[in-house]
């Protein structure tokens, strides 16, 4: 699909965002003006308003990515997830099938590790999962942990879908 012209006010928007510079998922999103604004609103509320460490939203995101095979939402947030704290080995166990159980995780981060294979993988979270979550994380978390695994699982069905390339110094979400 090719881009779309990026001379309008939704990609202004977007390039706010970005500091300056669309992305090629943010291209492509601008065949569609009023969803380019927001997805844009959305996406930056889930990686810049939310009161989950940044670690947990990195793990959540990458986690997905691994989920639905979307290798762009992977190389784009690895650096992120890197900046806030996550290891090469949680990063290569993100990779597992059961990623949770993997001893290199924190209670709340397996937790939530937990949390994201549910609803991604059934959408019906167990109740046994959500009680662990409600553990950890306060009402407000909860539900930016909803959205944070709802909104990435869309951007990552949105770049498996239109087979965005993945290049060098790109950045999604």
């Amino acid at each position: 699909m090719p881009d779309a012209v990026g001379d309008t006010p939704a990609a202004e928007v977007l390039r706010a965002r970005r500091g300056g510079e669309l992305s090629g998922l943010d291209r492509l999103l601008l065949h569609s003006p009023a969803v380019a604004q927001g997805w844009s609103a959305l996406l930056g509320a889930l990686r810049n308003g939310t009161a989950l460490t940044a670690d947990l939203t990195e793990l959540v995101v990458l986690r997905i990515a691994v989920l639905n095979g979307a290798e762009f939402e992977w190389v784009a947030h690895e650096p992120a997830a890197r900046r806030a704290g996550v290891t090469d080995a949680q990063l290569a166990a993100l990779r597992t099938p059961d990623a949770a159980g993997a001893p290199v995780f924190s209670p709340v981060q397996a937790v939530v590790l937990r949390f994201t294979d549910a609803s991604s993988r059934q959408v019906d979270v167990p109740d046994a999962v959500f009680s662990a979550v409600r553990a950890h994380l306060d009402d407000r978390q909860v539900v930016e942990l909803v959205t944070t695994v709802a909104g990435y699982a869309m951007v990552s069905r949105f770049l498996v879908a239109l087979r965005v390339p993945v290049p060098a110094g790109e950045v999604a979400g």
